[in-house]
């Protein structure tokens, strides 16, 4: 009996010892600790008094970003002689998706934030997979010169005329395209369905966005067979022109903006890197 009075005794002291819950207040107020450059580029921006976010429409809600693991395009702050240059790839008659981000940052230094998953059939992306990386001086230099690419002077949407006449692409195998280039003030968007000539007027912002991404994880570089090659796209588009066809603008295409102002200058050598 002496012994499981003791027993008892001691319950009594350890639930007189133990700590106190911890306060739920607590939950919602932690400490947030800053993420790598390599996660956000531009990580705890915010716009000044004079400033307002970049218009952008390009059809992907920012809490869809959420989801992706990446902060909504909508809200990144550039400074001058930043981008950002994203693609979004959707194959035809699949539920995989993938998104690629590049960002350029005014200290010289360049990011690969990349992401794939299944876009369906859960609440959330199944299966995501997350690349998160600083690219090397050649990816960011190539970088630098997209925003000087006559690409960006094609209408958002076309349809291809092959000399006979203007035919809606339907996707039913292959991938479609959606590219976006943010720089200060300005945002470009492009819509490109699976059909070679459509992809190949964009083959070089493809393979600049897909080159540096490819080979880091199996898992995402499966999603493109092919990798970083369009030069099948690039014939085709090539030889669509050599033959006196065309890209026109499609019904819902709004008239291309004004030109992309010059790419930003590299850093000045005494730019302080940021981690």
């Amino acid at each position: 009996m002496s012994g499981l009075t003791g027993v008892i005794a001691g319950l009594a002291l350890a639930a007189q010892q133990a700590p106190p819950p911890p306060d739920p207040a607590a939950w919602w107020s932690p400490k947030v600790q800053r993420p790598s450059s390599e996660v956000e580029p531009l990580y705890g921006r915010r716009l000044g008094k004079a400033e307002r976010p970049i218009p952008i429409d390009h059809g992907v809600e920012p809490l869809l970003y959420r989801l992706w693991g990446l902060q909504p395009l909508q809200s990144q702050v550039l400074r001058k002689g930043e981008l950002i240059l994203e693609v979004w790839a959707r194959p035809a008659g699949d539920v995989r998706q993938a998104v690629t981000r590049l960002t350029l940052r005014d200290d010289g230094r360049a990011f690969v934030q990349a992401r794939a998953g299944l876009g369906c059939c859960a609440p959330e992306i199944a299966r995501r997979v997350d690349i998160n990386a600083e690219l090397d001086r050649a990816s960011a230099e190539t970088l630098r010169s997209v925003a000087a690419d006559p690409v960006w002077s094609q209408p958002r949407s076309v349809i291809v005329d092959y000399g006979g006449g203007a035919v809606s692409a339907l996707c039913v195998d292959g991938v479609s395209w959606d590219v976006t280039l943010l720089i200060p003030g300005q945002a470009r968007q492009l819509r490109r369905a699976c059909d070679d000539a459509e992809v190949g007027s964009i083959a070089r912002i493809l393979t600049t966005a897909l080159g540096p991404t490819i080979g880091r994880d199996p898992r995402f570089d499966a999603i493109f067979p092919r990798g970083a090659d369009f030069s099948r796209q690039a014939g085709a588009y090539a030889a669509l022109i050599q033959s006196g066809g065309r890209l026109i603008p499609g019904q819902t295409s709004p008239p291309p903006a004004a030109t992309l102002p010059p790419p930003p200058s590299p850093a000045a050598p005494e730019a302080a890197p940021r981690p």
